[in-house]
């Protein structure tokens, strides 16, 4: 159909990238929630150019959803906004499959029209059970309240800021179509610091980072990683809800780009045996009255108390909540030492085979470094874990605890009895969530065979919860 005779809504990137930075601002300013909704909903009456708002959730296992709402039905029914919840993986069972969406205002984003097409702004949105209460297994919603609570109580303000790394792989739909090819083929083979500024991972890396930086990222560095087709696009920090929003935009921005160049971005763990796999390092740190908390010019490693107090909870309960930051079967082939990535349960500055590392830091930048996250976990599970136990979880009476000779699992089958077992599991998501999110990673794990052995298997890409569909889940 030809657009010629309608006149949709298409913002340049710089214009784009102040309007975002301006929507961050009001976020991390606390703006009263009842300003935010008043401005969006004039700024969308009054833009007579946008059609469709496109509004995204998270199911358990933390796959994005998104729903389009023409723009006239939206401002007549944003307080009433119904989908069917059965048709989510760990949402609500087919006889009770109503749900609600409420929007969250403050989390507003306006997109470049080449990518995410035009006349269409972006939210996100709120699960909301039947009686109107938030929705138990909607892990954002779970942990905008935490961290809502710890502002109203103590001031804290948590923030994160993540290392995202995926490869870049030929084709359109080169993990949907795993099973029959059983490979994944490169796009470049320069790697790190070694790719020809036009070459095809160049060019994915530079259009990814100008659409981050339009929707207001404020982007730090790029490069091409250690593995073949390998990259990593760093950002700026940001409060923990906002900095989880921008995993989950992150990895759909990777993710169409890279289908308009008739290429596949993907993030799991351990896409191909024989070179580094992709890790989210996840830095974290607690702020209150803009005062980071983390930092002591005069502590063990510029490291503040609470800090290595922080760190010491996390290495307690670093096999509980495993299988929160490792959440395939496919992440267990990424925790070896011999690819730089994170197996052992201590807490060092400079050794990369540590759960959590200590980086150099100043009093703006002092945080901890949990290392051993993939990228396809949860971003909402993994900050709620992270932070919830840093500040509430147990310290174990373990001799040298921070050194001590412990390790993660080394499959998920041990995780998913580790998480299972684990009281402090049971305090962090509920016991009805809990069995949820376990039940559904022994499913996917139930199809692969039980020993990783040393090529990547078809079944832990096919039933992989960022790529299965009800085709592929069918194939079993």
């Amino acid at each position: 159909m030809s657009s010629e005779l309608r006149n949709f809504l298409a913002i340049p990137y710089d214009e784009l990238e102040e309007m975002n930075l301006k929507a961050k601002k009001q976020r991390l300013d606390r703006v009263a929630a009842h300003k935010i909704q008043e401005e969006r909903l004039k700024y969308l009456t009054d833009e007579k150019r946008i059609k469709a708002l496109t509004v995204l959730f998270s199911d358990l296992e933390g796959r994005l959803h998104m729903l389009d709402y023409d723009k006239k039905f939206l401002l007549k029914s944003f307080d009433n906004l119904t989908f069917d919840g059965s048709s989510i993986r760990g949402f609500t069972a087919q006889r009770e499959s109503d749900l609600r969406l409420g929007i969250d205002w403050s989390a507003f984003y306006w997109a470049p029209a080449d990518v995410f097409g035009p006349g269409k702004v972006l939210v996100f949105g709120e699960v909301i059970d039947k009686g109107g209460e938030q929705y138990t297994a909607d892990i954002r919603s779970v942990l905008k309240t935490f961290a809502d609570g710890l502002h109203k109580k103590h001031g804290y303000t948590l923030n994160a800021a993540n290392e995202i790394e995926g490869f870049l792989f030929k084709g359109p739909d080169a993990e949907r179509t795993y099973h029959e090819t059983v490979k994944f083929e490169y796009v470049n083979t320069g790697g790190y610091y070694h790719s020809l500024p036009g070459d095809p991972l160049r060019t994915f890396i530079d259009t990814t980072a100008e659409v981050q930086r339009a929707m207001g990222f404020q982007n730090e560095k790029d490069h091409p990683e250690v593995a073949p087709s390998q990259f990593e696009i760093n950002y700026n920090y940001a409060e923990v809800v906002a900095a989880a929003d921008q995993i989950q935009l992150y990895k759909l921005i990777c993710r169409q780009v890279a289908r308009n160049m008739g290429f596949t971005a993907c993030f799991l763990p351990k896409p191909v045996v024989g070179v580094n796999g992709s890790g989210m390092h996840t830095n974290v740190s607690v702020s209150e009255n803009g005062k980071n908390l983390f930092w002591d010019a005069k502590g063990e490693e510029k490291l503040s108390k609470m800090g290595w107090e922080f760190l010491d909870r996390i290495l307690t309960h670093g096999n509980d909540i495993c299988l929160l930051l490792n959440s395939s079967v496919n992440a267990y082939r990424r925790l070896d030492p011999h690819f730089e990535a994170p197996n052992q349960l201590k807490a060092s500055p400079v050794d990369r085979g540590s759960m959590i590392r200590i980086p150099i830091g100043n009093e703006r930048s002092m945080r901890v470094e949990v290392r051993s996250v993939a990228p396809d976990a949860n971003p909402y599970l993994v900050m709620l874990s992270i932070f919830r136990t840093g500040l509430e979880g147990k310290t174990a009476k373990i001799k040298n605890l921070r050194q001590a000779e412990r390790y993660l699992p080394d499959n998920i089958y041990t995780a998913i009895e580790n998480f299972r077992k684990a009281d402090w599991t049971s305090e962090l998501m509920g016991e009805d969530v809990k069995a949820r999110y376990a039940d559904l990673k022994q499913a996917s794990a139930d199809r692969c065979p039980h020993l990783l052995g040393t090529f990547v298997k078809a079944p832990e890409v096919q039933y992989h919860h960022d790529v299965y569909n009800q085709y592929l889940w069918n194939l079993f």
